[in-house]
């Protein structure tokens, strides 16, 4: 049996165990237009948001043994489809993000770049999945033995393994700080799962990443407003706060043949 503990749809707690859903919280946010328009989810409760993880569960095998693990671009604009595409043009190397089953991972890959970090969300803890760690290879993990989540050791690891420049996943500005300090510019920083975190990080957030998904945090899209060099996406926002973040995300914009936004239409509900 593994145990597998997220925070998603509207940043509930979602325990699985034994390819089961065996807990669902009370989600922090109702409504998101993502899900609304990819899922037809009008409102997240336990029912809704069971019934997307079930889902996710029997589609593509989350949190089991049947983990699928590539994956074409799926959102049109999200975080894991800019670092396939950065990898796949040679801007990045690699990239550190936390899967299931896996924990902290380092791939070069932008298929399964795609395949993990695509198909989750606010994963807060998880238990090493064999068959899938055959299939990564056991020497991408930070540590296979626990699958411990750590984005610094991450991309320590990445350097270790002769990247040159490394992509990473991080919720925390904290770790943002520290992993600009010790790598400076040959990382790119994406802030992920922003959801509920405050003026005072949303300020930090800024400060040390590169590239900000706005989620449904109303310090994030404040902030934005002075701050971000770059929009794209209006229902979600993703944001630049560096020019090498408008450069990655202007490459996913050319790429799909789109333009930047700046204005704000629909947004999740409520925004925190």
């Amino acid at each position: 049996m593994t145990r597998h503990v997220m925070e998603a749809l509207g940043k509930a707690r979602v325990v699985i165990e034994d390819g089961r859903v065996i807990e669902v919280g009370e989600p922090v946010v109702r409504y998101c237009p993502l899900f609304d328009k990819h899922r037809g989810i009008k409102e997240f409760n336990e029912g809704t948001i069971r019934e997307n993880m079930e889902y996710r569960i029997g589609k593509f095998g989350m949190c089991t043994e049947r983990r699928e693990h590539r994956m074409k671009d799926f959102l049109s604009f999200g975080i894991s489809e800019i670092m396939s595409l950065a990898v796949k043009n040679g801007v990045l190397d690699a990239v550190v993000l936390a899967a299931d089953g896996c924990g902290t991972v380092v791939l070069d890959d932008p298929e399964v770049i795609q395949g993990l970090g695509g198909r989750i969300s606010g994963l807060v803890e998880t238990e090493p999945i064999p068959e899938l760690i055959d299939k990564i290879g056991k020497e991408r993990l930070l540590d296979p033995d626990t699958a411990a989540i750590d984005a610094f050791g991450g991309v320590h690891k990445a350097f270790s393994m002769r990247y040159g420049k490394v992509g990473v996943t991080l919720v925390s500005p904290k770790e943002a700080a520290e992993i600009r300090d010790a790598f400076g510019d040959n990382v790119i920083i994406f802030a992920v799962h922003t959801t509920g975190v405050t003026s005072e990080e949303a300020n930090g957030l800024f400060d040390f990443c590169d590239v900000i998904t706005s989620c449904a945090s109303l310090p994030i899209r404040q902030i934005a407003k002075e701050r971000a060099v770059l929009q794209a996406g209006t229902k979600v926002p993703v944001y630049a706060a560096t020019e090498v973040g408008a450069n990655v995300m202007m490459a996913k914009l050319r790429e799909l043949g789109k333009e930047p936004d700046n204005v704000l239409e629909i947004n999740p509900e409520p925004l925190v």
